[in-house]
């Protein structure tokens, strides 16, 4: 990550929490004739990349959502969940929501990895120091939900030194070389990895991540803030969202039409030949996971692993699985 861009991270949630305080809206640059954006910090990057016209203010997803309610002049709130709009919407302050886009939880450490994580079993050790977002932000309610659910929540907690008050804050000390690691969506890491070493959390134990969007009620814009929410749906506005490491929001069900070859040693690679991969989480023969890599939507290479036996493969999305015919391994 270029460390102006991490600076950048660190004076965006610093200014969020000075300007909440204030009554008055975080990291924003007005423009003459764009929308006011109220979004979680983790679409810094991808939103300018959609509309760069527009007045973007980013943090917390439920910081904003108090500065909505406290009348802050917004026209959209772009949430990192859908729990936070649906409850503006129950209270008539904004509009219906749209789901828009989903995320995935990840873990990341310095480059240098200096406490030599290789899993997310190892951040239960004694002595490795982790950062994550308070239960209060989207991104460390997902992360408590996948450590409860994985049976590991005390035994990191106990390495927990610090709790933000968003994922950029996380970004920021990881790549800095201030913790050991800490937990971010796995946007974070996609936007600019170059300081940054990426570590999987398992994809059985992923939360199911949606980002909801919806107009504020009060917005003298209406229709404008219509057309954005149409642009971010729109196929070349997702295709943004996809290229910083998002999921699509209706991201299909996977198919495996041909594997070649048909035989192959440990250690060798396979080709799958299907549809719908982009978003891969996780491809295992026999129940025995495998290296791979997603070439394109239509094609996907994996490496055969050391304990694997003869047999499907087995390729997961969000949406679902697919399963090839037999995999003979030699």
């Amino acid at each position: 990550m270029r460390f102006s861009r991490i600076f950048s991270l660190l004076a965006v949630v610093a200014l969020v929490a000075a300007l909440t305080v204030a009554g008055a809206q975080a990291n924003s640059s007005k423009t003459a004739a764009g929308l006011t954006i109220f979004a979680g910090s983790s679409m810094t990057t991808v939103l300018p990349e959609i509309d760069s016209g527009n007045t973007y203010s980013f943090g917390s997803s439920t910081t904003l959502a108090t500065q909505i309610r406290n009348g802050a002049p917004a026209d959209v709130l772009m949430s990192a969940n859908t729990t936070v709009p649906a409850s503006l919407y129950a209270a008539g302050v904004v509009e219906k929501p749209v789901n828009f886009i989903r995320n995935t939880l990840a873990i990341v450490v310095p480059k240098s990895n200096p406490a030599g994580i290789k899993s997310i079993y190892d951040l239960t050790k004694p002595g490795v120091e982790i950062d994550e977002a308070a239960s209060s932000v989207p991104v460390g309610s997902y992360t408590v939900q996948v450590l409860n659910q994985m049976g590991i929540n005390d035994a990191i907690q106990a390495n927990v030194v610090s709790k933000e008050t968003s994922d950029a804050n996380v970004v920021a000390k990881v790549a800095l070389g201030q913790v050991d690691a800490g937990f971010v969506y796995l946007s974070d890491y996609v936007i600019d990895p170059t300081h940054l070493t990426l570590i999987k959390v398992p994809a059985w134990a992923q939360p199911k991540i949606t980002y909801a969007m919806a107009i504020v009620t009060k917005s003298p814009n209406q229709a404008a803030a219509q057309a954005w929410m149409n642009k971010v749906l729109s196929p070349a506005g997702q295709a943004i969202f996809v290229k910083d490491g998002f999921l699509p929001i209706a991201a299909a069900v996977p198919t495996v039409t041909k594997i070649s070859p048909a035989r192959a040693k440990v250690g060798g690679t396979v080709t799958l030949t299907g549809t719908n991969f982009t978003g891969t989480t996780s491809v295992t023969i026999q129940g025995v996971a495998a290296k791979f890599k997603v070439v394109s939507a239509t094609k996907l290479t994996l490496t055969v692993p050391a304990k694997a036996k003869s047999g499907t493969i087995t390729v997961t999305n969000p949406s679902g699985t697919a399963t090839s015919k037999r995999l003979r391994i030699t």
